[in-house]
């Protein structure tokens, strides 16, 4: 990894630590504290806690996003669209629908995930959407 990219992960995660976790109060949902909101003009995202990961089921195919849940943070670890899925931004829209799930319940949000840190490079602006503590 070159210095560049170790300083653009740095930043990142700096931005993650200042931006979460969120203030916002806690959903109401029973099994995991909080729910992907739902897309008004994009796919349907569920949240399969049985598998830790968020889905978008379309035909037979599935997008995912695996995440990891601890009392005080949602680490997105790995995202996946099928190669019949792809050119339809789903897996942006995952990552926008993890850090919501994960500001709603209040939690601080650790981005492991490749394809999530490259997409909030390009999208700084999502780390400061979300309410300061």
């Amino acid at each position: 990894m070159d210095d560049r990219q170790s300083r653009d992960d740095e930043s990142i995660d700096e931005a993650l630590e200042e931006t979460f976790p969120a203030s916002d109060p806690p959903a109401h949902i029973a099994e995991t504290g909080a729910h992907p909101a739902p897309a008004s003009d994009g796919p349907a995202i569920r949240d399969n806690v049985a598998a830790h990961r968020l889905e978008i089921i379309i035909g037979d195919e599935i997008a995912f996003l695996d995440y990891r849940r601890t009392p005080t943070s949602f680490t997105l670890i790995h995202t996946e669209v099928p190669p019949a899925l792809r050119g339809r931004h789903l897996g942006e829209a995952l990552v926008r629908g993890a850090l919501t799930m994960s500001r709603a319940a209040g939690l601080r949000t650790v981005v492991v995930c490749p394809f999530a840190r490259a997409y909030l490079r390009r999208h700084p602006e999502l780390l400061d959407s979300g309410p300061r503590p």
